[in-house]
């Protein structure tokens, strides 16, 4: 259910109606740190909720590694991971993200407002009307989407870039019998006995994945979103449905790159000499579809599915929810 209420009977002050509008797009005034804390906050709290899906993803998917178990699916591999190596160990790894994911997502959500606005007003339309979704707009609103999707894949770009070390050590750490203490001694042997490589060998396939997996997000999202709530009143409903109906689309789609980047991620930690040595999506692809086949790079749907849908609905409502506070503050500042 929106906030503000659309009964034409009663005649909304222009503080009201900023209040329903605006916060879709932050003000001008805007400054890049409101940005960055909302998209920190969000980021965090997608990756933290949901990370013992994230880990049972990882186990289906690893190739030529102790971690390599058969799981009947995802309820079975919650209980045998937790019952065989305890319940804590279903959230090991998780400070790396909670590290990464602060920054990375402050940075993403930052240049995603820049990146959407820059192309919205470069192609002669308002950011502020195309998003509110007026009438005078509505010509646009198909390039608007565009725009949208863009934006997203620049924004992919420039925070995978200083996500992927972190990326790399969590699912190192989601492996079973690796042996690492914790997050730091991880990352130190890793940097120790692969070098500073091992870090970033799966950025391109990384970005291969992740640019189409935020730009299907990002476009899939404003779409149901716009659907749901054509006035563009703040309602955290909409934003947690059209969240989460963006992140399965976008998650099932992109479900065969995931799982050539996990190759590439987790190859330090196998026994097999085919696998240590793979060094592109192309080699990796070829390693699956050679142990596994086809049905190989769709390992680990379910539980991505499962993960990226409340965790994708919760990081649109945190997101969504820090824009309209800082919209109704600067609101209520401008009207003192």
């Amino acid at each position: 259910m929106a906030v503000s209420s659309s009964d034409s009977s009663q005649t909304p002050t222009p503080s009201t109606e900023h209040a329903e509008y605006d916060y879709e797009e932050l003000p001008e005034t805007s400054t890049l740190n409101m940005h960055l804390i909302a998209g920190a906050a969000a980021g965090i709290m997608e990756h933290s909720v949901m990370y013992p899906f994230d880990i049972v993803k990882t186990r289906m998917q690893v190739v030529g590694s102790p971690s390599a178990v058969v799981y009947s699916g995802v309820t079975q591999a919650l209980r045998a991971i937790s019952t065989t190596e305890g319940i804590r160990s279903l959230w090991r790894g998780v400070m790396s993200v909670v590290l990464g994911a602060g920054p990375a997502h402050a940075v993403y959500f930052a240049a995603y407002e820049q990146t959407k606005k820059v192309l919205t007003v470069a192609s002669g339309g308002n950011a502020n009307a195309l998003a509110a979704g007026s009438t005078h707009a509505q010509t646009n609103h198909h390039f608007f989407y565009i725009c949208v999707g863009a934006a997203g894949g620049v924004a992919t770009v420039v925070s995978d870039a200083l996500m992927n070390p972190f990326d790399v050590v969590k699912q190192r750490m989601q492996l079973a019998n690796t042996g690492y203490r914790n997050i730091f001694d991880c990352a130190a042997t890793v940097f120790r006995k692969e070098g500073i490589r091992a870090f970033y060998i799966s950025y391109p396939t990384t970005l291969v994945m992740n640019m189409p997996f935020q730009s299907i997000q990002f476009g899939c999202y404003d779409l149901f979103r716009r659907t749901l709530n054509p006035t563009g009143t703040y309602s955290p409903l909409t934003h947690v449905v059209a969240g989460g109906m963006a992140g399965a689309v976008a998650a099932a789609l992109t479900t065969p790159i995931d799982c050539c980047k996990t190759l590439l991620q987790t190859r330090g930690a196998s026994a097999d000499p085919e696998v240590r040595a793979a060094s592109s999506m192309l080699q990796s692809a070829k390693i699956i579809y050679t142990r596994q086949g086809v049905l190989g790079f769709v390992r680990g749907m379910q539980p991505r599915v499962i993960a990226n849908m409340p965790a994708t609905a919760i990081s649109w409502t945190t997101y969504e929810y820090f824009k309209w506070m800082i919209a109704r503050r600067n609101s209520s500042s401008a009207n003192a």
